[in-house]
């Protein structure tokens, strides 16, 4: 197995739900819970938060390892480019979890790592299966893929349109693998046409001719991102315990 390292970007701000990452979910902090799972992938060299706030920062470092980044980054690709600077060694491949996804299967990032037995993976990404109501979101990404289950296409609009062949869509999970190469290589690419046009990173990548692996995760993923996500996540824990 190539060697990986995780790496969880947080930051403080936040539109939708401000100061997130240091909310309580049942005893712990949102983003303790993110990096207490995480390190239940015991084949990663390192499990590391990437944040530009002291209050994270200071926070985790009373229970694993954070590095300060500069506040300047406007992807969370970007602030984890900046913290291979700070390793001693940086491992074949790098995972980016989002500090907002506390119920991640583990499972996948070990299905990501897979598809760089492919000497030609560059990048690798998960998706799981959603209705067509479900994709009618705009807050959902939505993506379509060729037959070797690489990424063709990211939108928020619904994709591919509408028929009545089309029984389910992929929804994209905010989960990524990258070759440490490829990651240095990506990030020093100038935004996109259609990255501004979506909003979304990914087609920075696509549209400079890098290809995106996909794998279907049968579990889909929970990110916490409204009062109303944070509610139902400590309902969820609390009913666990």
């Amino acid at each position: 197995m190539k060697s990986f390292g995780i790496i969880i970007p947080s930051r403080y701000a936040s539109t939708r739900l401000p100061g997130k990452p240091l909310e309580d979910i049942h005893g712990k902090t949102l983003i303790q819970r993110v990096l207490e799972n995480a390190s239940t992938i015991k084949a990663a060299e390192f499990v590391i938060v990437a944040t530009d706030d002291d209050r994270i920062f200071n926070h985790v470092n009373t229970f694993g390892q954070a590095i300060m980044t500069q506040s300047n980054h406007s992807t969370g690709t970007d602030r984890i480019r900046e913290c291979l600077d700070h390793l001693d060694s940086i491992p074949d491949i790098i995972v980016n979890i989002q500090g907002d996804e506390p119920f991640l299967d583990p499972k996948i990032v070990s299905d990501l790592i897979a598809c760089f037995d492919q000497p030609e993976c560059q990048i690798a990404t998960a998706y799981h299966l959603i209705s067509h109501e479900a994709a009618k979101s705009t807050d959902t990404v939505k993506l379509v893929s060729s037959e070797k289950d690489t990424a063709l296409y990211f939108s928020r609009s619904v994709i591919p349109h509408n028929t009545k062949e089309i029984k389910k869509y992929k929804a994209h999970m905010g989960i990524y693998a990258y070759r440490s190469t490829i990651l240095k290589e990506i990030t020093a690419l100038a935004p996109s046409s259609l990255e501004l046009s979506e909003s979304l990173e990914q087609l920075r990548w696509l549209q400079n001719g890098y290809a995106i692996h996909c794998v279907e995760s049968k579990t889909p993923g929970i990110g916490i991102d409204t009062p109303e996500d944070l509610r139902l996540a400590r309902t969820k824990f609390s009913n666990n315990n």
